[in-house]
């Protein structure tokens, strides 16, 4: 792993991303920093993003849309993807699950290091625009 020097554009593209919880996408990351950053770049964002996850710092939660999503939280948490909107929310009913990576290591003779939960389907505020717009809500789409 290469060492991470400090830099106030890495700096500020982590805080940027540690400051939401909306899983947010290279491009919302840069959208929020160009003004303070005249000079910043969208490859930027990337490289450094890139950096991070090298690092363990970032994860990406799911690709939406063909973006990747990112999040500065690297606890054990699952997560919610909406098919509709692509909105991507944490899922914290599942805190402490260390007993399925045991599960899995006993199930399966492996060492666990990490794993990722991602649930997908329709959020609450797509499932009720759709309802009340009268359109039947089709969980397949």
């Amino acid at each position: 792993m290469r060492k991470l020097n400090f830099s106030r554009k890495r700096d500020a593209v982590l805080s940027v991303l540690r400051s939401t919880n909306t899983h947010p996408t290279a491009e919302w990351i840069y959208n929020n920093l160009k003004s303070e950053y005249p000079d910043f770049s969208l490859g930027t964002v990337y490289r450094n993003l890139s950096l991070f996850k090298e690092q363990g710092i970032v994860v990406t939660v799911a690709n939406v849309n063909g973006q990747e999503r990112y999040d500065g939280v690297v606890t054990a948490h699952a997560h919610f993807v909406c098919k509709k909107c692509g909105s991507v929310a944490d899922v914290n009913c599942f805190n402490d699950s260390r007993d399925l990576d045991e599960r899995i290591e006993r199930l399966y003779d492996c060492e666990v290091d990490r794993h990722s939960l991602c649930f997908y389907g329709i959020c609450s505020s797509c499932k009720h625009k759709s309802a009340d717009s009268g359109q039947i809500n089709d969980a397949s789409v």
